[in-house]
C-alpha cells in the first residue's frame, strides 16, 4: 500500500500537469474530481467556478448528488447562519473545513447537516475555498457517507495541500480565457431575464433564452437556470439590493451579469447580461496575472496615465520602489512597456502578447 506522503506527491504532480494544460474550468473540475475521489475518500462532490472579484459562484460541476436538493442547498448557503458556508470558512481564516471540525464533533449543531447532509445519508462534508493572491477562484464540497466515518487529519492535510495549486490552475484557466480569441458571433446583448426569489425563471427575452440555453449545465438547477444567472439573482433577492458579477460563457465571451430586485424582495429579480467593459474586466485581469495587492495599485495608476513620480507620491513609496513594481508587473503580464500594459488590460479583449512566465 502506498504511503500517504507518496499519494500526496502523486496527486500534487497530477494537479501541476492539469494546470499546465490550461483547461476550461468545467473540464478541469471533472478531471480533478476523478483524481481526488479516492485519495480524499468522498462519495459525492460539487465544484464551483467563481467570479474571483466577488467570490460569487458562476458555474457548477457535480457528481453523484441528488439535484432535487439543489434549491435547498443554495438557500442554506445564502442564509449565512452556518459555520460551514464557504463565506463563513473564509471569514474564519480557513481554506479547508469539515462539518465535524467546525462543530467540534457535534455535527447536529450545523443547520446544513441537520437539514441536508444527514437526511441524504452523509456523515461529514469537506469544503475547500480555492483562494489565491486575493482572488476567490472557486470552491468545492465533498460529501462522505456515514458508514465511511468522518474526515481525519490526513484527509485535511491533503485538502490543505491541494487548495493552492488548484487555485493556481483556476487562475490560469481564467487567464487563458481572458487572452483567448474573441468569440464569433458574440452573444446577443443586452439579454434580460426575470427570476423569482428562488431562482426560477419567470420570463426572458429571446437573447436571454438563447444565452441560458448556451450556458446550460448538466446539473439540474432550479428551473434549468445556470449558476451564472442563479447566484446573482439569489444574492440580490437576499440583500434587497443590486449585485454584479462577471462570467465567461462556454464559447469564450466575457459578460457582466447585473441582478436587481424588482418591487422589493417579493417582486422577482431582473438579470441583465451584457458584454463586459474594459473597466469591469480590469480587476479580474489584474488578479488573473498574479499581481500582488501593491502591484495592482501601481498598475491601476499606470493605466490611468500617472507617471512614476506621481505614483510614488500617491502611494507614499519611493521612486525606485515604484520602478521595481513596474518591472515586476511587466514581467508577470508578459509586456515590454507601459503602453503594451495599457493595451493588454484595456483593449476590447486581451490580445495575445505572450503568456507570462510560469
Amino acid at each position: 500500500m502506498a504511503k500517504r506522503r507518496d499519494i500526496e506527491r502523486e496527486v500534487l504532480g497530477s494537479i501541476r500537469e492539469l494546470s499546465a494544460s490550461r483547461l476550461p474550468a468545467a473540464e478541469l473540475f471533472r478531471q480533478l474530481h476523478a483524481l481526488l475521489a479516492k485519495p480524499l475518500g468522498f462519495d459525492g462532490g460539487c465544484w464551483h467556478g467563481n467570479d474571483p472579484v466577488t467570490g460569487f459562484p458562476t458555474s457548477t460541476v457535480a457528481d453523484n448528488l441528488d439535484f432535487a436538493q439543489f434549491e435547498q442547498a443554495v438557500q442554506l448557503e445564502l442564509q449565512g447562519e452556518d459555520t460551514t458556508t464557504f463565506a463563513a470558512i473564509r471569514t474564519a481564516g480557513h481554506r479547508v473545513q469539515t462539518v465535524d471540525r467546525a462543530t467540534e464533533g457535534r455535527p447536529e449543531r450545523s443547520l446544513r447537516y441537520r437539514e441536508l447532509l444527514h437526511p441524504c445519508g452523509y456523515g461529514d462534508e469537506l469544503r475547500i475555498n480555492f483562494d489565491l493572491g486575493g482572488g476567490r477562484w472557486g470552491c468545492a464540497a465533498f460529501m462522505r457517507e456515514r458508514a465511511r466515518g468522518r474526515y481525519d487529519l490526513p484527509d485535511l492535510r491533503l485538502a490543505e495541500r491541494v487548495a493552492a495549486p488548484i487555485g493556481a490552475a483556476l487562475r490560469d484557466s481564467h487567464l487563458a480565457a481572458l487572452r483567448g480569441p474573441r468569440p464569433r458571433p458574440p452573444v446577443p446583448a443586452p439579454a434580460v431575464a426575470v427570476l423569482d426569489g428562488y431562482g426560477r425563471l419567470r420570463s426572458a427575452d429571446a437573447a436571454a433564452r438563447e444565452l441560458i440555453g448556451r450556458m446550460a449545465e448538466p446539473t439540474a438547477h432550479t428551473g434549468g437556470v445556470p449558476t451564472a444567472f442563479l447566484t446573482p439573482a439569489r444574492q440580490a433577492a437576499r440583500r434587497g439590493a443590486p449585485v454584479e458579477t462577471r462570467v465567461c460563457t462556454p464559447d469564450g465571451q466575457w459578460l457582466t451579469l447585473h441582478a436587481s430586485p424588482l418591487d422589493g424582495r417579493r417582486g422577482g429579480v431582473a438579470v441583465v447580461a451584457s458584454p463586459v467593459s474594459p473597466v469591469q474586466r480590469l480587476p479580474l485581469a489584474l488578479l488573473a496575472h498574479g499581481l500582488s495587492p501593491r502591484e495592482q495599485q501601481v498598475a491601476l495608476h499606470a493605466v490611468r496615465g500617472a507617471s512614476t513620480k506621481d505614483i510614488a507620491a500617491r502611494l507614499h513609496l519611493t521612486v525606485p520602489t515604484v520602478q521595481q513594481h513596474v518591472t515586476a508587473i511587466l514581467h508577470k503580464t508578459g509586456t515590454g512597456s507601459r503602453r503594451e500594459l495599457v493595451a493588454l488590460l484595456m483593449a476590447d479583449h486581451l490580445p495575445t502578447l505572450g503568456l507570462p512566465p510560469t
